[in-house]
């Protein structure tokens, strides 16, 4: 069976849209299930979380003829639900619980699994966006990394502190402690070497700052319990570091498991316009060159975006765009289109929704790094911001990079960089031509200064 019906009868009242539908409320120790009236004797049960729980829920939705599942999107609970029930076959629907709250006629009495039941079987809710396994896999592990990096931050601070403390100013004088310079003096003041000069001479050449000031600025008062402090900091940064290097092996292998965009041989990668920049962040593998190979075009040669913000935004969105219909629905998923108040045809108010969005943050920060390029994407952000303040000129970047990724992504073509020379020319262009059409309809004609040609 279908499980398909009409939204609404002839008497206009709604019917039901998925007649073998369930709603689930997932809680940390508990989960409550309502399945349609008739299916079973009882038809809201509760079940435990243990795994051997999950799958006598998945059992009863069999026997009970369910065919699709509405739950909330609560923390982490849903996971394993969702992940064991798409196993078995049921057609899974993983709601904002916002939606649910919008939806008016709630009674006090209804437990909030009939509730989101009820919705369901009218077609009421909405799935969110859930790349394929695959994908999800990937997802996991990229955000697994982020979360490594953001706990080895907080060593670096705490050697920092412990640099402070001993009033050796090694900020001072470096602008990355966790450098080539930095790490070699940290390791050698914790070996025992404290003179200041000899730890000078660890100094890499590509350093600004001479000895000598090097040398000032690590004079310190090296006290027992400050070294102490710097020594487990440096050893949780190292532990970091090697669980980073072990999650990189794991992320590739998960790339190399993803299956090509075509079985067709693609032109070599043109690694020019990036040129040799090193982030200490940066995956240890060619992430470049893995993207490329599981979409096919090759999404890091757009101005502002890196491997790392591409594998994040694939990553999330999954290896094509077929999910979005038009940009329109991708650029409001991400949370960068402006939400517009409408009431008689008239735009009342209009701002940009708040949204946790991850692959909307990557493409804000691909238009922070493009603001002082000379680019056509940083050429834009400057005239917003003359326009809009630096807040709007952001987002309005953002959207227009995620426009040119969408279009990259949907019809597999390179990119090209048009510059800021020629997208100036092109915005002067546009504005000549709305100038000619208003004086026009003014009854004026909008003529040009002849232009002056020196003689020979």
């Amino acid at each position: 069976m279908s499980g398909q019906g009409k939204q609404t009868t002839s008497s206009g009242t709604l019917g039901a849209v998925h007649a073998h539908a369930a709603g689930l409320d997932i809680g940390s120790e508990e989960i409550w299930v309502c399945v349609p009236e008739g299916c079973d004797a009882t038809p809201v049960r509760r079940f435990g979380t243990y795994t051997p729980d999950l799958h006598a829920l998945a059992d009863w939705l069999a026997a009970c003829q369910i065919e699709t599942v509405a739950m909330e999107s609560t923390g982490v609970y849903w996971i394993p639900v969702y992940e064991i029930l798409e196993a078995r076959g049921f057609h899974v629907y993983l709601v904002n619980a916002r939606h649910l709250k919008n939806v008016p006629g709630r009674k006090s009495d209804v437990k909030d699994c009939q509730w989101i039941q009820q919705l369901h079987s009218f077609g009421l809710l909405s799935a969110s966006f859930r790349p394929a396994a695959d994908m999800c896999a990937l997802r996991a592990y990229l955000r697994h990394r982020t979360e490594l990096i953001q706990h080895r931050a907080a060593h670096i601070q705490h050697m920092q502190k412990a640099l402070q403390q001993m009033n050796v100013q090694l900020t001072l004088v470096l602008s990355d402690i966790t450098g080539t310079t930095g790490m070699s003096i940290i390791r050698a003041i914790l070996a025992g070497e404290h003179d200041p000069h000899r730890l000078a001479t660890l100094r890499d050449r590509r350093c600004a700052k001479s000895p000598a000031e090097i040398a000032k600025a690590l004079t310190g008062n090296y006290r027992p319990e400050h070294l102490f402090a710097l020594k487990q900091a440096l050893a949780l940064y190292d532990t970091y570091t090697e669980k980073l290097r072990e999650c990189d092996a794991e992320i590739e292998r998960q790339f190399a498991a993803i299956p090509p965009a075509t079985t067709d041989d693609l032109p070599p990668i043109d690694r020019s316009d990036k040129g040799k920049s090193h982030s200490k962040n940066g995956p240890t593998y060619d992430a470049r060159a893995l993207l490329y190979r599981i979409v096919g075009v090759d999404l890091v040669a757009t101005t502002g975006i890196g491997p790392v913000n591409v594998q994040q935004i694939i990553a999330e969105i999954g290896a094509d765009v077929v999910a979005w219909p038009t940009v329109k629905h991708f650029s409001a998923w991400l949370g960068l289109a402006p939400h517009n108040d409408i009431s008689g045809g008239k735009v009342l108010h209009s701002r940009i929704l708040k949204t946790h969005n991850r692959a909307g943050q990557a493409f804000r920060m691909a238009a922070q790094s493009v603001s002082r390029s000379d680019s056509a994407f940083g050429a834009f952000y400057r005239r917003m911001k003359a326009r809009l303040g630096p807040e709007k000129a952001i987002v309005a970047t953002a959207h227009k990079i995620a426009r040119t990724f969408y279009h990259l992504l949907k019809y597999r073509v390179p990119y090209h960089e048009l510059g800021a020379e020629a997208y100036e020319q092109r915005a002067r262009e546009r504005e000549i031509a709305y100038l000619k059409s208003k004086a026009k309809k003014l009854g004026l004609t909008l003529t040009e200064p002849a232009t002056t040609v020196a003689a020979a």
